[in-house]
């Protein structure tokens, strides 16, 4: 293990780190008050926001996955806004529009909901190609350029999108372009029996339960921890690790759509966020593990009978592990 470790921590960045995993954990409570039984996926979610990536959530409808982003906003007090993907929503409707004002005789800008620190894009596959495309650019650059004008989001901007299966009714493929641009697709599924019975208590008030929450941190605290992230240190055996296993992957035949260079970046910056997330200011390849196929699976199709998740974890098994 001595070789993945930092051979230059300070005692500033080890307070700075505690500090971090004692408020995470705060958060990661605070929002499974609302989420219950889904400890691990809200873990997940929080660790790729952290590390400054989009989350794509696949399910049924009816899963939480609304009230995850809602209970996750409330949590950190940023700004919130839901966008509620439709056929006929229009990429203005995402990103604003130019709207002449009578009094002053000059076009101003309206900006639409895009501009939040956490959007939420429900439903994202029910709209078309040319308006799922509108937040490409917002996504991967966080900017906007609306009739040759640009404007920069307000840090952090994340997005949460959710996504129903692609045999539901009127339904649109996401552009693989579109998926290389979530940092992790998840699953919420449903909540055991125990979990789903404590649901129904903590749902069946006579108040919304995410309006009950109270803010546990705010938008510049959290800010601050995705600045910290790159303070963790990564090896150069932990990134070759990380290089050779993504290389090990486009080689197999089995991978008919091989992961991009952006995956293998992302792939080292979650696994720099679980690591501060475990208390830790170094990288193992373990935590490289523990979040490749979460953040591998839904950029690669596979062919044969292993999922992209069971794939992804064969290989990273096949490459040497040393430091």
């Amino acid at each position: 293990m001595s070789g993945f470790q930092n051979p230059s921590t300070n005692p500033e960045l080890t307070a700075r780190i505690r500090a971090f995993r004692d408020a995470f954990e705060q958060v990661n409570r605070n929002v499974g008050k609302v989420i219950v039984g889904k400890d691990a996926i809200v873990r997940k979610v929080l660790i790729v926001l952290v590390a400054r990536g989009h989350i794509l959530l696949k399910d049924v409808p009816g899963t939480g996955k609304t009230m995850l982003a809602r209970a996750i906003a409330a949590s950190i007090a940023c700004d919130f806004r839901r966008i509620q993907f439709t056929p006929d929503l229009l990429p203005m409707d995402i990103t604003g529009s130019s709207v002449f004002n009578l009094r002053t005789k000059q076009f101003e800008f309206m900006r639409g909901p895009i501009f939040a620190n956490l959007v939420l894009a429900d439903e994202i596959n029910r709209a078309t190609p040319k308006t799922q495309s509108a937040l490409l650019e917002v996504m991967a650059e966080r900017q906007v350029t609306v009739e040759g004008r640009t404007y920069v989001m307000e840090a952090p901007f994340l997005v949460i999108a959710t996504m129903n299966p692609i045999d539901h009714e009127g339904t649109y493929n996401l552009p693989a372009a579109q998926m290389d641009r979530f940092a992790m697709q998840l699953s919420m599924g449903f909540p055991p029996a125990d979990a789903e019975m404590q649901m129904l208590d903590v749902h069946l008030g006579s108040r919304n339960a995410v309006d009950d929450l109270s803010a546990v941190a705010d938008r510049a605290t959290f800010v601050h921890w995705q600045e910290t992230v790159p303070l963790v240190y990564a090896s150069d055996p932990v990134k070759r690790y990380v290089v050779d296993a993504v290389n090990a992957i486009r080689a197999d035949s089995r991978a008919l759509s091989p992961p991009s260079p952006r995956a293998t970046l992302m792939l080292v910056r979650a696994a720099q966020a679980f690591a501060l997330a475990e208390g830790r200011d170094f990288v193992t390849p373990y935590d490289v593990q523990a979040v490749a196929p979460d953040i591998l699976a839904h950029r690669i199709l596979v062919a044969g009978d292993l999922s992209p998740a069971a794939f992804v974890e064969e290989m990273l098994k096949r490459v040497d592990v040393s430091g």
